[in-house]
């Protein structure tokens, strides 16, 4: 009897998966890590309330500079204040045009706002977005981005991004306290299909205290999108690899 064949979606999705894993290990990232914690990356953030301020906080405090951004401007100017150099704040156009990367962690379902509004600021960025799709808060795109993937969604409402999901499944009290243990580090799961977008994602998971695990493309961002297998915190790489794999 012989196995189904797959669809032509399954068959994109897997040569998009091996095009990133290729590219990556083209690129050398470990000599790409090195260098994007060397070089200090500028990185803006849409979002400075509990994720965007305790990642953001994080890269502070490995010497990033960070440009908080928030619906209430009063938010990420405590925020910048509090954090003390070479944090600061501004208007989400500031962090925007400020950041080399931005990072955006906001609800879910502002972004076809954002994608209005900012997009064309946005382009050509390196973006990691860290949202959740939740029905009851976000409404109608939580609906699309159980049935499309998340990644797809993301990358709908933000053309011409190079996009990375990360900092998804764990909450901001673990990440907090969790991040710079001791080995094995917490692992963070990525997918992104720029490979050089994810090798500097995966630089600056490194630089948060935290381990980075590549999922593949973005059509893989479902595996640990939030009810998926990989949704939610791993004792280590290696079981958050296994959890990826059993997503369906």
């Amino acid at each position: 009897m012989h196995p189904p064949r797959p669809s032509g979606r399954e068959r994109r999705t897997w040569l998009a998966a091996g095009a990133v894993l290729g590219l990556t290990a083209a690129l050398r990232p470990q000599r790409l890590f090195a260098q994007a914690a060397a070089s200090r990356l500028r990185i803006g953030t849409i979002g400075a309330g509990r994720i965007g301020g305790t990642v953001g906080g994080l890269w502070v405090r490995a010497g990033h500079p960070v440009m908080f951004s928030s619906k209430d401007a009063q938010e990420g100017q405590a925020l910048a204040a509090r954090l003390g150099p070479p944090a600061r704040a501004g208007s989400v156009a500031e962090a925007i045009a400020f950041g080399d990367v931005v990072f955006l962690a906001v609800p879910y379902g502002a972004m076809p706002e954002i994608g209005r509004e900012y997009g064309a600021a946005l382009k050509g960025k390196i973006v990691l977005d860290a949202g959740n799709a939740i029905a009851g808060r976000d409404g109608p795109i939580a609906d699309e981005a159980d049935r499309e993937g998340i990644g797809f969604t993301s990358q709908k409402y933000l053309p011409g991004t190079r996009l990375v999901r990360a900092f998804n499944t764990i909450a901001y009290t673990i990440l907090a306290s969790e991040a710079g243990r001791a080995e094995p580090r917490l692992p963070i799961p990525i997918a992104g299909d720029d490979a050089e977008a994810v090798n500097v994602a995966a630089a600056l998971v490194r630089d948060a205290g935290f381990e980075p695990v590549l999922a593949g493309g973005l059509a893989e961002a479902r595996r640990f999108q939030r009810g998926a297998p990989g949704y939610g915190p791993s004792a280590n790489a290696a079981e958050l690899r296994r959890k990826l794999r059993s997503t369906p």
